[in-house]
Order: structure tokens, then C-alpha cells, then sequence
């Protein structure tokens, strides 16, 4: 399929089509799709028709055309099997059948959800052991042996931190939605300078206003603040003045006395500065991303970033002789343009630089990214991603936390790794969803986690002159914040 037909896939007797569309995915990654409930549409050369129909027991049947070449499966389920089920089978048969016509054998198997690591911890408190683990999750959803050993490590060295997590507390997530320039596969809420720089001083100023707005309600119910991190866009976008003013507004509404990790995401090199580096470390922060996504300078033009390797190296130094000790460093594979052969070039390399934590996600394409269109495509990507796992791994770097996301290049994985003692422990909360994380600024999202396991967002405008114009109607959305906090104090 071309990146923009649209599959007409027809649902017959069912409506599966979030986990329908997910499995399709796997395979037609960057593909959109027209969903209907009527035969009529199944025409042309492509299309999917998934149906369950009640007879003597429940039949699923998965006809799928592919260039106008027809294939059938059917399988039939007792009467009374639940619906997740029965979802789970239909969506098996059409895996199934994809895998056999185009030859891609996705390495997650079925499992499409983008915490493959909270399945298995989930089990671990079950106390299934490992070998049942694995079996359960190689049944049931055909993960390759390679996957499995990855999340199970995974799993294994986050689950003492996720034991110890103060569940009463909150984390807090600020973000700072600018950047110097938008690169091509970026798909997050970010804005160039060129364009934003006009907005940020009342940004910032109503940014300050939503933090003492936060740190009233913690203090009023007498919550407790675990992790903060600083996120974006590319946080040191902003002058160390606006940077001050903000972390200085984190101090003055929020008791940081028992906070655990103060973490700030520096990001591209080219915004780094001694300046802003060392109001960072004064005001508290004690580690950093430097992020380079490749020491290709080539690549690096590609994607549209105006820093070459040698900012990174000047970056990394300037933060370790500042004195900071936790330094984390993100590289992509996949980039277009990078070859295998430089990827693990740059992996190399940034290894020697000892930092005590290494990122390494997966290109992903977003359809809000500019390589959406191009459809981008990388050389070897699975084997740099597996090149990653063994060095890091015998460099005694450790796999602490891992997501996937949808659209991500042969459906692969993000994992981040870290030296003994240097995990991340909000990344690991906001993939395992554990504790409540309190999102202030622009697109930020706040994840309330109740105590009966529920979990409720609030997510804050997504543009910053939207953020700016409905600065009073966003502060009203965040009542129930209160009434979570209220309660997880009455149960302490």
C-alpha cells in the first residue's frame, strides 16, 4: 500500500476497530484507513473485512485483499467467551495472514499497546515466575525471544524501584514548548524560536502563575512532591533569565526537601550554555540530557539541526566541569540518511563519553512530522537497534524503562539505559502509570492515579497562545486534582 490510499476495512458484528487499526499497523505503518459496517465498501484491490457472527458458537472470520489477491481465515470461539477475547482472536487471525502475504514478522507480535514492560510486571505481582511469564506472553501474544528477553530485563530492574514508590506522593512535569528549529521527524508540541519568541516572555509569566496554582493545592492537602522534571521542546531554549525565574518558581511553591530526582531536559547542544548550565545546578536540578541524536554531521543537517558533533562534545564537557554527575544522552535510530555502520559510530562514541544514562529510541513517524509524508525510511534499523542492546548492555549500561509508539520504523522499541543507581525514576513512573504525575504548561497532561487503580487525564491547551488565551479556563479544569489529593491524604 501507498502511504496515502486509505484500506477501506469493514467490521461485521463487531466494533474492534481501535486494536483492528493497531494490528494493521504493524504492518502498513504509516497507511491510513476508512473503517464501515457495511459489505458494500469492501471493493478495490485493498481492503480488510473482519466479522464475528453468533451461531452455534461465535465464527471470526478474517478476509483480507491485498493487489486484488483474496485470503480468508476463520476460526470459532464458544458463545459465552469475553469479549477481549474475541477481539484479541480476530485481530490474530488478521496478524496472521499479514505476516504470511507481506513477509513482515513484527517482533512484538500482537502485542500492540506501548507498555509491553507493565504487562510483565504485572505478572511479577501475580509472583508467576519467569518461565511462565515468558510462555504467557510467547502464546498469547507471539513476542520473539529477542523482545522478551529485553522487556523481561527491563521489568526485572525497574520492579525494585516501582516496590518503593510512595504512591501518597505526586510527580511534577513542566513543559517548555520551544525550540531553535523544528527538526523533520519531530512530532511533539514544540515551536521554533523564529516563530514563538514573541510568546515567551507572557508564557513564562503564566507558566509561574500555574506553578503557584499547584503548589497551593499540594500544600492544602498536605501532598508530597517525588520527582520534577523539566521537559520539551528544548527547555534551555530560554535565556538563563527565563530559566531562573521559572525553577525559582518551583522552589518558592513547592517543598523540594523530599524530592527524590529534580531532572531537566537541556537538550540540543546549541542551546547549551555555562550561563544557563549553572542556574540549572543552583536552582537544584540534578540531572541533565545533552542530546545529540547522532554525531553524523551530515544526518544532523538532514533532520534539520544547526549543531554538528563538536557542540555536543563542548556541551557534555561544559556540564560535567559545571559538576554535574547524572547526565543523560539520547540517540535516534533510523534517522534518514544514517547508516548502520554510523550509528553505531555515534553509539560508540558517546559510550567513551561515560554518560550515566543512554537513550535510545526508534524513529518514529508522526503524521505531524515532516517525514510523515516521505514516508522516511532507514537502513537496518532493527540491526542497530540490536547493536545497541548488546554494547550497552556489556558496557554495564542497564535497560530500566521501555515504550513503543505507534508509526515507530519496523515497529521497534524506545529503552532507556542506565548505569547501576542512575535509573530515572520518572520515566519509569509515567510509563508505568503508578503514581500521579501534576503537568504544568503548555500541552503538558495530568495523570491522576486513583487509589482503586483508576487513572484520569487533564490535558492543558496545546498551542502556547492557546495556553496564554485560556489561561483562566485551564486553571478552572484542574478542581479535580484537588479532590484526588484530598483523598489520597484522608488515607494516610
Amino acid at each position: 500500500m501507498k502511504n496515502d490510499s486509505k484500506m477501506p476495512v469493514i467490521l461485521i458484528g463487531n466494533n474492534f476497530k481501535y486494536e483492528t487499526e493497531a494490528t494493521l499497523k504493524l504492518f502498513f505503518s504509516t497507511s491510513r484507513f476508512n473503517f464501515y459496517d457495511d459489505i458494500s465498501f469492501a471493493e478495490g484491490d485493498n481492503y480488510v473485512i473482519a466479522s464475528v457472527i453468533p451461531d452455534n458458537g461465535l465464527t471470526l472470520i478474517a478476509e483480507i485483499c491485498l493487489d486484488g489477491e483474496k485470503t480468508k481465515s476463520v476460526n470459532v470461539l464458544p458463545p459465552d467467551t469475553e469479549k477481549n477475547i474475541v477481539e484479541h482472536e480476530l485481530c490474530r487471525l488478521i496478524f496472521h495472514i499479514l505476516r504470511e502475504k507481506t513477509s513482515i514478522n513484527p517482533p512484538w507480535g500482537l502485542m500492540t499497546g506501548i507498555r509491553p514492560v507493565k504487562k510483565i510486571t504485572e505478572l511479577m505481582e501475580k509472583d508467576m515466575s519467569e518461565t511462565d511469564i515468558r510462555k504467557y506472553l510467547s502464546e498469547y501474544f507471539e513476542i520473539s525471544d529477542k523482545k522478551l528477553d529485553i522487556a523481561y530485563l527491563t521489568a526485572k530492574n525497574q520492579y525494585p524501584i516501582l516496590k518503593k514508590i510512595n504512591k501518597n506522593a505526586v510527580s511534577l512535569y513542566i513543559s517548555i514548548p520551544f525550540c531553535p528549529t523544528r527538526c523533520s521527524y519531530c512530532s511533539f508540541v514544540s515551536h521554533s524560536m523564529n516563530t514563538a519568541i514573541k510568546l515567551i516572555p507572557e508564557y513564562v509569566e503564566k507558566l509561574c502563575l500555574e506553578l503557584e496554582f499547584l503548589g497551593n493545592l499540594i500544600r492544602e492537602n498536605n501532598t508530597e512532591i517525588d520527582t520534577i522534571y523539566f521537559g520539551g521542546g528544548t527547555p534551555t531554549s530560554l535565556s538563563a533569565k527565563d530559566i531562573e525565574t521559572l525553577m525559582k518558581a518551583v522552589a518558592e511553591n513547592f517543598d523540594l526537601s523530599k524530592v527524590r530526582e529534580y531532572s531537566f531536559e537541556a537538550g540540543r547542544p546549541d542551546t547549551i550554555t555555562e550561563e544557563k548550565l549553572r542556574v540549572i545546578k543552583e536552582m537544584g536540578a540534578q540531572r541533565i540530557s545533552v542530546n545529540t541524536q547522532t554525531l553524523n554531521d551530515d544526518v544532523l543537517k538532514t533532520i534539520g539541526r544547526n549543531h554538528g558533533s563538536e557542540d555536543f562534545f563542548n556541551a557534555f564537557e561544559l556540564a560535567r566541569k559545571i559538576g554535574f554527575e547524572n547526565i543523560n544522552t539520547d540517540l535516534i535510530a533510523g534517522l534518514p540518511s544514517e547508516t548502520y555502520e554510523s550509528f553505531c559510530k555515534s553509539l560508540d562514541t558517546v559510550i567513551g563519553c561515560a554518560p550515566e544514562n543512554i537513550t535510545v529510541h526508534t524513529l518514529t513517524l508522526k503524521r505531524s512530522a515532516t517525514l510523515f509524508e516521505k514516508g522516511s525510511k532507514s537502513e537496518r534499523v532493527s540491526q542497530m537497534v540490536d547493536y545497541s542492546t548488546g554494547r550497552l548492555i556489556e558496557n554495564n549500561y542497564l535497560p530500566y524503562y521501555l515504550y513503543r509508539q505507534k508509526n515507530t520504523l519496523d515497529n521497534l522499541e524506545n529503552i532507556g539505559y542506565s548505569k547501576k543507581g542512575y535509573e530515572n525514576y520518572y520515566n519509569i513512573f509515567i510509563m508505568d502509570e503508578t503514581q500521579t504525575i501534576i503537568g504544568a504548561g503548555c500541552a503538558a497532561s495530568t495523570k491522576l492515579v486513583y487509589p482503586d487503580g483508576k487513572i484520569s487525564r487533564i490535558h492543558n491547551y496545546k498551542f502556547p497562545y492557546e495556553y496564554i488565551k485560556n489561561f483562566d479556563n485551564l486553571i478552572k479544569k484542574k478542581e479535580e486534582i484537588s479532590e484526588l489529593l484530598n483523598k489520597q491524604a484522608n488515607q494516610k
